[in-house]
């Protein structure tokens, strides 16, 4: 079993092996995302809190999934194209994997099983992981990253 995010690789958006180790040092939150969600909006805070918090050591990384109501249909470029032009997002984002069940990658297994969250439950489930590359704390879909909790979290983490 896995100790660390990063000992993982995964591929980004585009194709290319990026090894989780990179982010060592830095505070980053993992989020599962989804194109034709109603929660898909988060798009624009989770960058807002990039923008923001990037320079003090906060990483965000983009795991298109299309678990929940086949909500990311689209294909890699599709997915780069719809999350810039509508969103603006500069965070990182990676080939779309399963995030639940028996399918569920193995990242995804070693973060729910740290956090003890069980199974993810919608797009836009938030891990946060320390700069060790342990998962500290999760958070709902429906919540903000934008929430006074979530921020507060983040912050002892940077």
């Amino acid at each position: 079993m896995s100790s660390s995010l990063h000992e993982f690789g995964l591929n980004s958006l585009d194709g290319k092996p990026v090894s989780l180790a990179d982010y060592a040092g830095k505070a980053v939150l993992v989020v599962n995302v989804a194109s034709k969600c109603g929660l898909t909006p988060q798009y624009a805070e989770l960058q807002e809190l990039y923008d923001r918090l990037k320079p003090k050591g906060l990483e965000i990384l983009g795991f298109p999934a299309n678990d929940f109501g086949a909500q990311e249909p689209g294909s890699p470029e599709e997915i780069q194209e719809f999350c810039q032009r509508n969103y603006g997002v500069s965070f990182p984002m990676f080939e779309k994997i399963s995030v639940k069940g028996e399918a569920a990658h193995p990242l995804y297994q070693f973060l729910k099983d740290a956090t003890k969250s069980g199974e993810v439950q919608w797009n836009f489930q938030k891990y946060l992981v320390n700069k060790q590359g342990k998962p500290v704390a999760w958070f709902k879909p429906q919540q903000s990253v934008l929430d006074e909790e979530v921020q507060d979290r983040i912050a002892r983490e940077l």
